[in-house]
């Protein structure tokens, strides 16, 4: 069967719990995670004690609570507002609606009439919960979440945010893809002026506090955490997000905080920078500055490209080549 499967998985924590899967007492997922918001900055501060109590708050609401689903109706009952404290603090609203069912008389349900407005996508197929539901389909439904449904980049991603194997190993150091654009004719010029794109959510500007979206899903903020643990050759549609920003293509420059270049020309180039990400220390020298993050850089992510060199990279792919407007 060809199923569309949902992502249930936000990516703002409003209280900073350990995401997913997570075995170990440190506090480094409130850094790593994909969009750590306020109260992330400073519970990473937080003691050793605090950092275990929310680990094990954290396996308990996910390794024990879900056995009071096979203790009668009132456990359901439990289990769903247990379940729906969780999604608030670290998931999506669809996570959050999707643990309604446990207060219905009846859990059949079709999944697009629970998404919200902006979330949907032009065919998206139907998703029953009901109670003759296969075994295996509501287990991929629940935790496979390949999203190829619900692509709100529109072309520019493939479903790579369905990468949900990954969330559970968090990674140890934070790093960032840094888009940047710039007029210049030659973008080996050393005098050229790089502008940086600045996404709704992902860190960016270091002097911008953490966002606060729980539980709204900002899917290319996803995309770009995900991107930025491997190569842009692993993840060919921020070439293809590279292409439409050059073309300033209002659909897609509506997913980014700002544009440097709008009221202008559109860039001649755009490039990918690699950077390490930490969170500046409270009351610290960077803090002191308006810093709420450090950053090095790494090295190039994807070199400069231009709209034109893309031609033959789009063709080779079947994806429309982006029309200046």
């Amino acid at each position: 069967h060809n199923y569309h499967y949902y992502d249930l998985e936000g990516i703002n924590s409003f209280f900073p719990l350990i995401l997913e899967g997570i075995n170990s007492f440190s506090p480094l997922p409130l850094q790593t995670q994909p969009v750590p918001n306020p109260i992330s900055y400073f519970m990473h501060r937080s003691p050793w004690w605090f950092h275990r109590f929310e680990t094990l708050v954290n396996h308990f609401i996910e390794l024990l609570v879900p056995f009071l689903l096979l203790l009668g109706r009132r456990m359901v009952i439990l289990h769903g507002l247990l379940q729906i404290l969780f999604q608030v603090s670290c998931s999506s609203f669809l996570s959050l609606r999707f643990c309604l069912l446990h207060f219905s008389g009846s859990t059949s349900v079709s999944l697009p009439e629970m998404l919200p407005a902006p979330l949907t996508c032009q065919n998206p197929g139907a998703v029953e919960t009901s109670g003759s539901l296969s075994q295996q389909k509501f287990q991929n439904f629940l935790w496979k979440t390949k999203s190829d449904c619900i692509d709100c980049l529109d072309g520019v991603g493939n479903g790579r945010s369905g990468d949900w194997e990954r969330q559970g190993s968090i990674t140890k150091e934070r790093t960032e893809v840094i888009l940047q654009g710039t007029s210049s004719l030659d973008p080996n010029d050393p005098t050229a002026v790089w502008e940086e794109f600045e996404f709704k959510c992902k860190p960016g500007d270091l002097r911008r506090r953490p966002c606060l979206i729980s539980p709204y899903h900002y899917r290319l903020d996803w995309l770009m955490w995900f991107a930025a643990f491997q190569t842009y050759e692993q993840n060919e549609w921020i070439i293809h997000l590279a292409g439409k920003l050059l073309a300033q293509e209002e659909e897609t420059l509506s997913l980014l905080a700002t544009n440097p270049f709008a009221g202008r020309d559109p860039p001649r180039w755009i490039r990918g920078e690699h950077f390490r990400y930490k969170f500046s220390q409270p009351g610290g020298k960077h803090a002191r500055d308006g810093k709420w993050w450090i950053r090095k850089r790494i090295g190039p992510y994807f070199p400069p490209v231009n709209l034109q060199g893309l031609r033959k990279f789009f063709e080779d792919r079947n994806w429309p080549y982006p029309v200046q407007d």
